[in-house]
Formats: structure tokens, C-alpha cells, sequence
């Protein structure tokens, strides 16, 4: 194989075909079987293509004319290479935004690489499509390095050569970075005490000079010019960090986000180049400087990398709004406790209603698109009226709540902080205790007490015996109900998720500000009443989202479901409850003797544990990865946890009665 690479050199092929031969060449390096000999003495620890590449320059050595061939195809491809395209735009995105970059990378996923191009960052991928080519760049020792660029034609490496593709791309990054601070969307939420300096204005002058003292071969005035960028690139980094500063306070937008990481990349990138051009050791710097390329190639073919590093600090804006609602859902004392079961109460009787109305719909019998709309509706009026009036259900607190908990994980150093966080782990499950307690022993005996008050009245309970057996067939623990409780605990944590991202977005667009002073809202409600409702809204949007969504996504997503071929239904422990109760009154009392009843009860019992526990384990996994926690202390924790459950079970359920 090394032989035939050796020959297909060829100095007058067309640009694809010499490309492909330095590819191919690349390729070898990493596969090709090394001769026992070559591995005699070698550190154990040094990379098999490190070693390849030094027998590739050994061979040539031996052979003058394919090593005059490889020389010239190397020349050739250095000379008509555009270099400084890899080393200004490759790892940054060519788009202006977050959702354009995903589909640069769908592109680059789906479609095939051409090698007939003249541009070095889009061959960049075919040239090095493995991230371990990282290592094996960074191992290359000086001596290699310095054999490697021999074998160019001679001027073809010279200084000049070397530093104009890293002092060009210095230019263009300077002049991207200018562009990108003064756009609206980063110069106006930019400190102003930062940007009184001006180090933008100065950056790309500062790239021209460093440029001319290169040229020029003047060392000394270039240390001191490089000295002086890199003072500008640090005021710019910390101009860009201003813009997180306002995002905290006004908002998150993923492309602002985007924005600022791109503009922080590229002042990173000028810092590398930079450093080659000043350095005693460019050859060592500049394959350095490849090695971290490769390492971005590879993180730019990763769609999941993307959502991962741009969502992150959304992720934590819609977990700290939610950290600040559900901390509210946490008990710490006896008198929190008891206002828990008041309010879940209240939750409960609403849903005693909420339960007639959608047997109503049920018998209504529309199609599945409009009975699960009508379902749907139903459901968010009942969850809006159950937030007006400062209620609570049961099975909406954990994806409100795990991320007012996974606060609590950022400090667990010491046992006093475990136990700190056990406390905040029993607090919260006494609260979703809690709520259950007040919904269920509210909406049970309420739906009983109408179900009977209208058989008095009309002589037939208002569910009749029909539906009631349906209800016995469908939520009893023999059939999927395990399946659908935990699926609608998705939809409650999605539900929260939304909530989450409507506020975001209420507050990036400072629509509390706009209903408040807007000239033509004030005209209409006038300015009291218009800051009254900008304070409303404020308050209670992310409740009004999240309940209107978590109503329609528990109506209609059944329905389309069904459309779709998939049989999916939701359980939920509160209405499941209502539902029994309505069909053990259509039943008579003599329902509690057939095992078909204490079945749904099981069944009723599974669906709550489902619920909180799908909605709580999702919630608090995306407020510990938005918070970039990792539990190295997890099994410190858990024996801290298993050990308050031995010792003192009672504070999962019932608050300490020293606090009340």
C-alpha cells in the first residue's frame, strides 16, 4: 500500500486527484500496519500515526524521485489551498443564528464532501474525519515536524509563507468580532461602562498593525503590538460576558446566546493565531492549533452538541422561573402543611366538577379531534380556576418543584450540606403528600355526595350505569394504566417546560413594560388600571400557560394519537378518582365487593406514584443539567436518604410538630 501511495504522487493530476492523494495519504497514516522494526524502541504510549508518518518520511528519504513527487504534490496543494478560509471560518457558523447553524450541520450530516475545492475548510472534514487525529498531531515531536516541512519545495514554507494564511485569517476574525459587537442585538445589551473604551473599535487596527510588524520582521514591536491585542481581546471577552448579565435579568434569547458564543470562539481563535505568529516554535504551535480544529470538526458534526451547548443557559432561565413557583409548593412547617391541604382541597373540589363535565362530553360522542379539544378545554378551565383561586393539583407540583430541590445539589461538600439537602427531599415529598391527601379526600366524597343528591332529586345518578362500568374497565391496574400514568407525566412536565419558555419569552420582550406605559393601552385602561394588569400578567402568565397547555395536551394528545394509530390515554390520579367514585355511586355500594373495583383503586394508587414521579425525574434532570450538576456525591446522598427513611419515616409524610 505504501508503495502504491508512493507512486500515484503525481505533480500534474487534476486538483481533485491530488487532493484525494493527500487524503489518502492521511488515511494510511491512521491504518496502515506498521513493520515490526519501526516499532522496536518506540514509547509505548506514542500514537501509531506519529510512528507511520515517520516511516512515510524514512521511505521517501530512501527514494528521491517519489519523494521530488510527494514534495511537489505538497507544494502545490499548499499554494492553491486557501489557508486562512480553515483558520478564520472553519468552527464558527456561516449563519447568523442558532437554527441556521443546525441546518448547516444536517447538511454536512446528509450530504457527501467534495475534494474538488480550493478552499481548506470545507476539505478540513475529508482531510481529518476522526477526533483522535487530535492526539496523534499534538504528539508530532520538533524533529518530525521540521522533516515534514523540508520536504516542501523550497520558499514553499518559508516565514513568510507560514505567517501570511495565519495574519490574514487574524484580519478577518478581527473584522467578524467588530461586526458581530456592533449589532443591535449585542451592542445594546453590552455594558456601557465596558464599551466607553471602545475595544472593538480598536481590534481590527490592531490586527492591520500586528500584521505590518510581522512583515516587516520587526520582533520587537510585534510582542509589544501582540501584547496590546490581546489586552483588547480580553475587554471584548468581558464585554460579551455583560450580555449574560442582562439576559439573567431581561430574558434568554437562544440566538443572542448563540451570538456571544461565536463572538467569545473567534476572540479565542485571533488568541491561537496569535500565538503562532510570535512563537520561537510556529511548526509545533501551528500543528497544536490543527489538533484543536480536529477537536471542533468533530463537535461541529454533532447535532446533540449543539442543543446541548446553546439551550444550556435556557434550560436554566425556565428552571429558575420554575424554581421560583415551585418553592412556594414546598412545606417546611406545620402551618405550610396545613395550607397545602386547604389549597389542595380547593384543587379537589374544582375537579369534583371538572369530573361531570367530561363525562358529559364523553356522551356527547363528536369525533376525536373535537372530543379531545372539548376535553382539553375543559381540563385548562378547570386548572386556571383552580390557580385563580390559589389552589392547588396534586400532580402539578413535581415539575414545578424538582427544580427548586436541584438548587439545593449546587452545594453538597460536607455532610452538614447532605443533610441539608435530605431535609429539602422530605419537605417535598410531604408536600406532594400533602396535595394528594387534600385533592383525593375532597373530590371523592364530593362526586359521591352529587352523584347521590341527583339520584335523590331525578330518581337516576347523573352518570349512569353504562359509563360507570366503562370507567371500571379502563382505569384498572390489570390494563396499561401503569403505561398511560406514566405517560401523562411527560405531558405534566412538558406542560411545565412550556410555562417555563411563555414566561421567557413574556419577559425577553418586556411585555409587562409595554401593557404598563404603551401609550395606546394606557388610553384605553388607563394608567392605574394598565399597571395593575402589567402586574397581573407578570404574575401569572407562567400559570396561565402551563395550565392551558397541560389541559389541551391532556385532551389532544389522545386524539391525535389515535389518528396516528396509537392508542394512548391519559391517567390521571385526581380525575381517576372522581371517575371511580362517580361509577361506585352509579353502582351502589355493593361495587366494594367485587374485586373489579379494588383493581381501579390499585390502579388509582400506581397512577399517582407514576404521575409525580415521571413529571419530578424529568423536571430535575434538565434543572441539574442546566445547572451543569453531576452527582459524584450520589451514593452519599442516597445512603443519607435511606437512612433518614430508617430512622425517621413519619417526615415523608407528616411535617415535625416542633415547627408548627
Amino acid at each position: 500500500m505504501l508503495d502504491a501511495l508512493e507512486h500515484a504522487a503525481d505533480r500534474r493530476a487534476c486538483l481533485p486527484q491530488r487532493n484525494l492523494w493527500v487524503i489518502r495519504s492521511l488515511e494510511w497514516l491512521r491504518h496502515a500496519p506498521l513493520p515490526a522494526a519501526e516499532n522496536h524502541g518506540t514509547a509505548p504510549s506514542s500514537p501509531q500515526p506519529a510512528l507511520r508518518l515517520k516511516h512515510l518520511l524514512d521511505e521517501l528519504d530512501r527514494h528521491p524521485a517519489q519523494r521530488d513527487q510527494a514534495a511537489a504534490v505538497l507544494g502545490r496543494f499548499w499554494a492553491e489551498m486557501d489557508t486562512a478560509a480553515l483558520f478564520a471560518d472553519f468552527g464558527f457558523s456561516s449563519r447568523a443564528n442558532f437554527f441556521g447553524e443546525l441546518g448547516q450541520r444536517l447538511k454536512r450530516k446528509l450530504l457527501p464532501i467534495t475534494p474538488a475545492t480550493t478552499d481548506l475548510s470545507e476539505l478540513f472534514g475529508l482531510l481529518f474525519p476522526d477526533a483522535d487525529d487530535a492526539l496523534w498531531l499534538e504528539s508530532l515531536d520538533e524533529a518530525t515536524l521540521e522533516r515534514l516541512r523540508r520536504l516542501m519545495p523550497p520558499g514553499a514554507v518559508d516565514d513568510h509563507s507560514w505567517q501570511t494564511p495565519l495574519l490574514d485569517a487574524i484580519m478577518f476574525l478581527a473584522s467578524a468580532v467588530r461586526a458581530a459587537a456592533f449589532s443591535g442585538a449585542l451592542r445594546q445589551r453590552m455594558s456601557g461602562e465596558l464599551l466607553a473604551h471602545e475595544p472593538f473599535r480598536q481590534l481590527a487596527v490592531a490586527a492591520d498593525r500586528i500584521r505590518e510588524r510581522a512583515l516587516a520582521g520587526d520582533e520587537a514591536a510585534l510582542l509589544q503590538e501582540a501584547q496590546y491585542l490581546r489586552a483588547l481581546l480580553d475587554s471584548c471577552r468581558r464585554c460579551a460576558d455583560s450580555v449574560h448579565d442582562h439576559l439573567e435579568e431581561h430574558g434568554v434569547s437562544v440566538s443572542v446566546v448563540f451570538d456571544v458564543d461565536q463572538l467569545r470562539l473567534r476572540t479565542h481563535r485571533i488568541e491561537q493565531l496569535l500565538n503562532c505568529v510570535v512563537s520561537r516554535q510556529q511548526s509545533r504551535d501551528v500543528a497544536r492549533l490543527l489538533a484543536e480544529l480536529v477537536r471542533t470538526a468533530a463537535e461541529r458534526r454533532s447535532i446533540t452538541a449543539l442543543f446541548a451547548d446553546h439551550y444550556s443557559l435556557l434550560a436554566r432561565k425556565v428552571a429558575e422561573r420554575s424554581a421560583e413557583v415551585g418553592d412556594h409548593y414546598i412545606t417546611r412547617d406545620s402551618a405550610s402543611y396545613r395550607q397545602m391541604l386547604k389549597a389542595a382541597a380547593g384543587g379537589g373540589a374544582v375537579i369534583a366538577g371538572t369530573t361531570f363535565v367530561k363525562f358529559f362530553v364523553i356522551a356527547l360522542a363528536m369525533s376525536a379531534f373535537w372530543g379531545g379539544f372539548w376535553a382539553g378545554m375543559n381540563y385548562a378551565v378547570s386548572f386556571l380556576i383552580v390557580h385563580l383561586m390559589h389552589g392547588t393539583v396534586a400532580t402539578k407540583q413535581p415539575a414545578m418543584t424538582a427544580p427548586a430541590l436541584a438548587e439545593k445539589l449546587s452545594d453538597v461538600a460536607d455532610d452538614a450540606a447532605v443533610e441539608r439537602f435530605v431535609d429539602e427531599v422530605a419537605h417535598l415529598i410531604r408536600s406532594q403528600a400533602a396535595g394528594i391527601f387534600g385533592n383525593l379526600a375532597v373530590v371523592a366524597p364530593l362526586v359521591l355526595a352529587i352523584q347521590w343528591g341527583w339520584q335523590a332529586v331525578f330518581g337516576a345518578p347523573l352518570v349512569d350505569g353504562h359509563a360507570a362500568e366503562h370507567v371500571l374497565e379502563s382505569i384498572t391496574l390489570l390494563g396499561p394504566t401503569a403505561l398511560f400514568a406514566a405517560f401523562t407525566g411527560v405531558l405534566l412536565f412538558a406542560s411545565s417546560l412550556i410555562g417555563g419558555w411563555v414566561e421567557n419569552w413574556f419577559v425577553w420582550h418586556r411585555l409587562d413594560s409595554a401593557i404598563a406605559w404603551n401609550p395606546r393601552i394606557v388610553t384605553q385602561l388607563g394608567t392605574e388600571r394598565a399597571h395593575r394588569w402589567a402586574r397581573f400578567w407578570r404574575a401569572n402568565i407562567s400559570g396561565f400557560a402551563s395550565n392551558i397547555s397541560l389541559g389541551l395536551l391532556l385532551g389532544l394528545v389522545p386524539a391525535v394519537g389515535l389518528f396516528f394509530g396509537l392508542p394512548v390515554e391519559v391517567r390521571h390520579v385526581t380525575l381517576s378518582t372522581g371517575q371511580l367514585a362517580a361509577a361506585a355511586a352509579a353502582e351502589g355500594l355493593s361495587v366494594v365487593e367485587h374485586s373489579a373495583f379494588w383493581w381501579c383503586v390499585a390502579g388509582i394508587v400506581v397512577t399517582g406514584v407514576l404521575n409525580l414521579a415521571v413529571s419530578f425525574f424529568l423536571a430535575f434532570r434538565v434543572a441539574m443539567g442546566s445547572r451543569g450538576i453531576r452527582l459524584a456525591d450520589r451514593s452519599r446522598i442516597r445512603r443519607a436518604i435511606l437512612r433518614r427513611l430508617v430512622t425517621q419515616p413519619m417526615s415523608f409524610v407528616l411535617p415535625p410538630r416542633h415547627l408548627g
